[in-house]
């Protein structure tokens, strides 16, 4: 290693100490502009590698490099969300029809926020839409959560919806998934689900039944299936506020 202003190298053959004092002997011998240039050097490099840092310091580095990335892919959902509620049909048409049902959404009710489950956004029923910044693989994907949750957000100012009660639950993901662009061929392959025959239906069951699951009243897997199974023929084919499945 060569330092600025100095002509002598530390060998590698040297021990730790030994090393470190040819180093310090190099540092003193530097005048005060090699020095600035020296320790803006090391803590550009430590910055970058961790190198020299405190067991302290490297976790607070770790916790500010996972804060910057957050508020990156914070800022990214929001520029996409406030893009699509201008530009996406989908998103269009869904926020008219939620306008024209007493409960109008824009970015003020749909903040982009970290996520600890593994979904892409949420709707509670305070007329909140929840979109997960860290489980976004894309535009597309963020269009298609926003319309999901739309869906969910119709329903419950449209209808008398028991969130509790399996079958009022299974009956909005049902329409949600079917009628939100979820269950498309590109999103199907994205999660590795590839099929042909009524392969949409395939898709809006399981969809469903994954987020009936999460009910608290759920008690298995087949319990959600059948609540799925009970209402779906009906909620599939009710494509309101469509005239026909997106």
């Amino acid at each position: 290693m060569e330092t600025p202003g100095s002509s002598t190298t530390i060998s590698a053959t040297l021990s730790p100490s030994e090393r470190s004092k040819v180093f310090q002997k190099q540092y003193q011998a530097m005048n005060p502009e090699e020095r600035g240039t020296f320790n803006n050097w090391s803590r550009a490099v430590s910055n970058l590698t961790g190198w020299g840092l405190t067991e302290r310091e490297k976790q607070e580095r770790q916790v500010l490099k996972e804060f910057e990335s957050d508020m990156k892919d914070c800022r990214t959902c929001e520029k996409w969300r406030d893009d699509l509620l201008k530009t996406s049909p989908l998103v269009l048409f869904m926020s008219e029809s939620l306008k024209k049902s007493g409960t109008p959404f824009d970015e003020s009710n749909m903040p982009c926020m970290k996520c600890d489950e593994m979904r892409s956004g949420g709707f509670s029923t305070d007329g909140v839409i929840q979109l997960c910044y860290n489980r976004l693989f894309g535009k597309g994907h963020l269009e298609t959560t926003i319309a999901h949750e739309m869906v969910h957000a119709y329903d419950q100012a449209n209808y008398n919806i028991d969130w509790y009660n399996l079958e009022h639950h299974a009956c909005t993901e049902i329409r949600a998934a079917s009628l939100s662009g979820d269950c498309t061929w590109f999103q199907e392959m994205m999660r590795g689900n590839l099929g042909f025959f009524k392969h949409h239906q395939v898709c809006v069951k399981r969809r469903a039944a994954l987020s009936v699951r999460e009910n608290p009243n759920c008690k298995s897997d087949k319990h959600a299936e059948a609540a799925v199974n009970k209402v779906f023929k009906s909620c599939f084919t009710d494509t309101r506020p469509f005239d026909e499945i997106y």
